[in-house]
């Protein structure tokens, strides 16, 4: 007996946690860093240096942020069926830092951009090999996107052991720390690389970041032999399919009176999954388990053939994932609004009072998200260490609220900031059309003689709703889905990023057409005095409130995944076989 415990304690892995962190948080921060530092000013990018309309580049924006989430999902399949979390950051990292120098070439070389118009009434547009070389950069960036979003988090938590008590202290910390660090990155970004790219040099600003990523890429390297490493399960998409083949073929079937005693319930040994509890949600799913004269059982209690009958636990695993989607679609639509607080602001930006101190010192319009950033990162720390003790003791809940109640929070938030975003706007355009303005704008319109400060209440108020809503949504996907897809469940949120983008990229094109009145005159004009920005801003107003009802709804609905004895599973009681894991 002493021998197999001495087995056991030689298999369990050599978790880290915090002491593996400095990697782990060093590429997460510098990776970051080089990627916001990147993106951060790309609309202003395409617009100057590429000589793009304002709509041109704000669709190629979306579907550029869309692909690069929606490719998320390619990244988690891989990262759970073949590659692992580990080979999967890893390729994806170097995939980044390739992309973002090739986009920094076509800064730093005057052949691979169109020639600079300057005031000229027209511009030159980007011929179609300079638009391949640029494409080609998003190409490599969008595939390291789409490696590095659905891991990271996973790979960060996968650290701690989630069998001790400082290890669900650490699990239940690391999300929002890990929103901080990135915060912290974003504002950097923001703020001292945005100004090099505006004020000083592109190909200066653009090699910055380019030489960040590198230092991730070196960070994750270097701290190799301090991970925990997760083999990949297989297919989890899988299982999904089988479970659905096996309970339309059984539909006819009529559940037993006591089907938890009745149903076919197969728990392997060796699972790295939560035991899960028969639920009644979803019931026509149920019968999937239903044992027949032709079902036939293997030595270890396995089901022979995985197409003809399926387990409780396999079918309440499935069920993990299908219940989800009713408050992932709630996320496509709260990402609508979201998009529009990162981009918009920034041509509102163009045409305000930008000067700080000294006239000769302007604030780059990009830079004005950072007040974003900013309440992000003041509140997460208030939230995690003041509010939440709090509101723990009064709930008696471990997050003081519960994620689903966080989220709705956040889609309040949302919906006040596209109101106060119309608001603001209004108040801008007026001025610049009733007032003396401050100079002209090229290609864009008048400055208007509203300070760029009157921005900052719509991006505070936007940045505290994705502290709610989208740390909510990670934190729930993570915990709702089984633990062998946890990859492919962080992958659900940047999809429904990804729906988002060619979602507004849509709605933009049918507001330009359905609101055009002439040549330049419509509400999403290339010189916002001459359209009516703040209907739009109200328009996606609306959105949000209709899904703020439709939230409640599908949230009172939505049941926790629970264990075999009921209580809720949380990550802290993952269960871990050490056969699965590599140190």
């Amino acid at each position: 007996m002493e021998k197999n415990e001495n087995q056991a304690t030689k298999k369990e892995p050599n978790y880290r946690g915090v002491r593996a962190m400095p990697f782990v948080i060093g590429n997460e921060t510098f990776e970051k860093l080089g990627t916001i530092g990147i993106s951060a000013n790309l609309l202003v990018y395409l617009t100057t240096v590429f000589n793009m309309k304002s709509i041109t580049a704000t669709n190629v924006l979306n579907v550029f942020n869309g692909t690069c989430n929606f490719g998320t999902v390619i990244g988690a399949f891989l990262s759970d069926t073949y590659l692992g979390r580990y080979k999967t950051l890893g390729i994806a990292s170097v995939s980044s830092f390739l992309g973002m120098l090739i986009l920094t070439l076509t800064a730093a070389f005057p052949k691979l951009h169109p020639v600079d118009c300057g005031s000229a009434s027209s511009c030159a547009d980007p011929s179609p090999w300079q638009l391949a070389f640029l494409f080609s950069s998003f190409t490599l960036m969008v595939i390291g996107a789409s490696g590095i979003r659905p891991c990271n988090l996973a790979f960060g938590a996968d650290q701690f052991n989630p069998n001790t008590e400082s290890g669900k202290r650490g699990i239940n910390s690391f999300f929002n720390w890990y929103f901080f660090t990135y915060t912290f990155a974003m504002m950097v970004s923001l703020t001292i690389i945005v100004y090099v790219q505006a004020s000083i040099n592109w190909a200066i600003g653009l090699g910055i970041p380019t030489f960040l990523m590198f230092l991730s890429c070196a960070f994750f390297f270097v701290g190799t032999r301090m991970y925990v490493v997760v083999s990949p399960q297989g297919s989890p998409l899988t299982s999904v399919v089988q479970t659905l083949v096996v309970a339309f073929k059984k539909r006819n079937l009529e559940l037993p009176e006591e089907p938890r005693i009745s149903l076919f319930n197969h728990f392997p040994s060796d699972s790295i999954n939560s035991k899960l509890a028969y639920t009644h949600q979803l019931r026509c799913l149920n019968k999937g388990a239903i044992l027949t004269p032709e079902d036939e059982i293997m030595s270890d209690g396995s089901a022979v053939n995985p197409w003809s009958l399926r387990s409780v636990q396999q079918i309440e695993e499935i069920k993990c994932v299908i219940k989800v989607i009713p408050i992932w679609f709630s996320g496509v639509i709260y990402f609508i609004g979201f998009t529009q607080s990162q981009t918009y602001p920034v041509f509102q930006a163009i045409q305000t009072d930008r000067r700080f101190g000294s006239d000769n010192f302007k604030i780059p319009a990009a830079s004005y998200n950072v007040f974003m950033m900013m309440s992000l990162s003041i509140w997460i720390p208030i939230y995690d260490r003041v509010l939440v003790p709090l509101l723990r003791k009064m709930t008696r809940k471990e997050g003081g609220i519960t994620m689903l109640q966080r989220m709705g929070v956040g889609i309040v938030l949302g919906m006040l900031s596209m109101l106060l975003s119309g608001v603001v706007e209004n108040h801008r355009r007026t001025l610049a059309i009733t007032r003396p303005t401050l100079g002209v704008v090229p290609h864009k319109g008048d400055v208007s003689s509203m300070s760029g400060n009157l921005l900052i209440p719509q991006l505070a108020v936007a940045g505290l709703a994705e502290a709610f809503f989208v740390i909510g949504l990670v934190e729930f996907f993570y915990k709702q889905f089984p633990e062998n897809m946890r990859s492919f469940g962080g992958s659900f949120m940047f999809l429904g990023a990804a729906m988002a983008s060619y979602l507004s990229s849509f709605l933009i094109s049918i507001v330009h057409k359905v609101t055009q009145k002439g040549e330049n005159s419509n509400w999403l004009a290339e010189d916002l005095n001459m359209g009516k920005l703040d209907n739009f801003y109200y328009l996606v107003a609306v959105l949000q409130v209709v899904n703020l009802g439709y939230f409640l709804v599908v949230a009172k609905w939505y049941k926790y995944k629970t264990g075999e004895e009921g209580s809720s599973v949380d990550v802290t009681k993952e269960k871990i076989d050490s056969r699965n894991l590599v140190v």
